[in-house]
Order: structure tokens, then sequence, then C-alpha cells
């Protein structure tokens, strides 16, 4: 098995989270836990103009979880090794066992993706449902999408339907090399663009 990668598909999204819905539903996580999330980005302003209007307002969806990514920072400050990218698929796991708790992992992720579980003891995070690889099948994320916005498989199959996620509300992609590939829609702004914002961030942040 070689590295995998997740792909989005942002012309497809209708941002309706089945995708969140379904991992939660798949792994009893608790009303404050999200191993997949979907932000909602949107700015602009509408003017009159006049005796019409002029608008510059776009929104989006953006649904990310663990990138899975070649350098990852949880792993980079991980002090037990706990938190580590399995060799044969290039999935980042955590090792419950050796977890500490400390919340490194969580401080230093550009995407926010692991959590301290504190009635666990340990982080928890998207782990591409490794269980359901070793089956031949997809993620569980990937299979609800409604709209089939969400794909899964080896690097080189989704590197070939977009590229490097790079996009707002999401960091660039040089700081970690996520292993997650999208197709923005006509939307989409860059990232570190400051032209929108996020508008749940209680969901996500």
């Amino acid at each position: 098995m070689s590295q995998q990668a997740f792909f989005f598909d942002g012309s497809r999204c209708a941002g309706c989270k089945t995708c969140e819905f379904a991992c939660k539903d798949a792994y009893d996580l608790d009303v404050g836990t999200a191993y997949r999330k979907v932000y909602e980005y949107t700015g602009g302003e509408t003017v009159r103009l006049g005796d019409g209007f002029v608008t510059t307002c776009f929104a989006y969806s953006v649904s990310v979880s663990c990138c899975h990514c070649d350098n990852p920072a949880c792993v980079r400050v991980c002090p037990t090794e706990a938190m580590h990218k399995e060799a044969e698929s290039g999935l980042v796991l955590v090792n419950a066992r050796r977890c500490i708790g400390c919340g490194y992992c969580h401080l230093s992720c550009p995407y926010n993706a692991p959590k301290v579980d504190r009635k666990k003891g340990h982080s928890v995070k998207c782990h591409g449902c490794r269980d359901r690889l070793d089956e031949g099948k997809k993620p569980v994320c990937v299979e609800a999408c409604p709209a089939r916005a969400l794909d899964f498989g080896p690097f080189e199959a989704m590197e070939k339907l977009g590229r490097r996620a790079d996009i707002a509300p999401l960091p660039e992609a040089s700081a970690t090399a996520p292993n997650l590939f999208v197709r923005p829609c006509l939307d989409a702004r860059p990232s570190g663009s400051k032209d929108g914002r996020i508008v749940n961030p209680l969901e996500v942040l």
C-alpha cells in the first residue's frame, strides 16, 4: 500500500455536512469531537449602484479532516512518538498506549485535526478508516457524500484529480505538504486570502 490521500471537489460540495455526520456516527463521537469538519467561508458585499445593485459576494464550503501530511507538524512535536506516520499507508495515526494527552499535536496542527479526548486520556483524530482500507473499502465520509465530492486512494491517483490543498481558509500547502488534493470551485480564494471569513467558527475551531 502506498501513501494514501484525500481528494475534495469544491465544485460539487453543497456544504450538507453528511461526511461529517457519517464519521461521527460511525465512531460514536461526542458533541465536542469531529474528525472531519466542513468550513463555511464567505465574503464580499452588495452595494446599490444607480437603479441597481453590484455584488462581490461569494460563499463556499471546504470539507477537511487530518490531511496525513508528508511533513506532519503533530508528529514533529509529539514527545512520546505516539503520533506517528505509518510506513505502509502513510496515514498519521495515534498510538493510544504511548499518548500522554499533552495536547502538543493539537496546538501544532494547522488543520486543527488532533484533539485530546480527556475521557480517554489520549489524542484522537481521523485515521483514514484504516480498518476499512484493509477490507478494500473507502472511508465512511467518502462513501456517505451524496454529491461525490470526496474521494480517497493512492497519492498518485488523487494527485491527478486536483492540486495540493491551497484554498482559503486552509493554510498554505508548503507548511506540511498535506495529502489532500483539491479541485476548487469558481469562487475559491487562495490560502492566505483575507477576502472572506469562516462563518461557522463554533463548528470547526
